[in-house]
């Protein structure tokens, strides 16, 4: 275990069952930092705004050159999908943890 931070859904600190804070480790800490990354560079809500093809496009190379600054994850290997139901998709390998995957929903964006 390299990486500690607590768990953060919706804005909001999860905590366990005797209310203490949920510690998540490694590839979820990769993962909920980059989320966190791409919620705070408004990409995902002019990804959503946005209805030119050309103009998504331009976002999603945006958010993928973002996620690629991540010195834990291995160069190249970063995807983004995002299917009609709006949902936003990144897939990535980690250098030490293996692959990763998570999702922003409309609700995260907003």
């Amino acid at each position: 275990m390299k990486y500690h931070d607590l768990l953060i859904d919706d804005g909001d600190l999860v905590l366990d069952e005797g209310h203490n804070p949920h510690l998540i480790q490694d590839r979820t800490v990769i993962a909920q930092d980059i989320k966190h990354a791409i919620l705070e560079s408004q990409f995902a809500v002019k990804l959503i705004a946005e209805r030119s093809a050309s103009l998504i496009a331009d976002i999603k190379i945006q958010i993928e050159l973002l996620v690629e600054e991540d010195v834990r994850l291995v160069s190249g290997t970063v995807r983004i999908e995002q299917p009609k139901d709006g949902t936003l998709y990144i897939f990535a390998k980690t250098r030490n943890f293996g692959d990763l995957d998570f999702s922003i929903t409309h609700s995260e964006v907003n």
